[in-house]
């Protein structure tokens, strides 16, 4: 294959063909694959005009660590977001944005679960540090199930100086810390909201924990301390959601 980026999976290659159908060169089918899945896939490709070759599994799976589901795309190399695309995409939000940070997450499995949360509960982009964190690649594009082709993957050099901005733009900005004293369900977030979540194992750094206007917990109620950083986030992005919605329909 060329030096462009690997894309596997369905989810993940059928989103870019909806959402970016220009970054896509070639589509490889693995032999055998007639279904209906992949006869929908073929059509996107065709309507696209995007070339489709097939190839044997086991050459697939030379191509990518993972499960490819025996669909694997050439594509252009993603572009990860700078500040001021974010800034201009705040300019044109209407409803109080969500945005979720995390700060210093380095397992591209847990930042591909994250982009499909923050997805799936309505978040307008995910904030991470250039250095010391994970970023796009074919991993967390597979794990995030085309969440990674819609939702914006901002990379900043300094947060703690991004988390001030954010602020003086009028965004909350809610610190997620286990020896917080006031639980999550405690906080407000109808408003203009900033959900920052910490390293796995490590939780926030110092100076991004100085930079939140309030610290929050998750109520733990069994033996276990602590929950895996994705599943933490979908529980915050969530509460934020119900509230959003309850505050809505009031």
């Amino acid at each position: 294959m060329s030096d462009l980026e690997k894309v596997y999976g369905l989810h993940a290659v059928e989103a870019l063909l909806r959402q970016h159908p220009k970054r896509v060169k070639q589509v490889w089918l693995a032999e055998g694959r007639g279904d209906p899945r992949a006869q929908a896939l073929l059509a996107l490709a065709e309507q696209a005009r995007v070339r489709v070759g097939q190839c044997e599994r086991r050459e697939m799976d030379a191509w990518v660590e993972g499960v490819h589901q025996g669909v694997v795309a050439e594509v252009s190399p993603s572009q990860v977001w700078s500040e001021a695309m974010l800034d201009e995409l705040l300019e044109r939000v209407e409803s109080p944005p969500l945005l979720l940070v995390l700060d210093g997450v380095t397992d591209p499995h847990n930042l591909g679960a994250c982009l499909r949360t923050a997805d799936a509960a309505g978040a307008l982009a995910v904030i991470v540090p250039k250095d010391k964190s994970a970023t796009l690649n074919a991993t967390v594009r597979k794990v995030a199930c085309g969440a990674a082709e819609v939702v914006p993957l901002v990379a900043v050099t300094n947060l703690a100086r991004s988390l001030e901005r954010l602020q003086q733009r009028g965004l909350w900005v809610v610190g997620t810390a286990g020896e917080a004293q006031q639980e999550l369900y405690e906080q407000d977030m109808t408003g203009p909201t900033v959900l920052v979540m910490g390293a796995e194992g490590k939780g926030m750094r110092r100076l991004t924990r100085e930079h939140c206007d309030y610290l929050v917990r998750l109520p733990m109620r069994g033996s276990v301390s602590s929950l895996n950083v994705s599943v933490a986030t979908g529980v915050c992005l969530f509460e934020a959601l119900r509230q959003r919605t309850c505050t809505h329909k009031g």
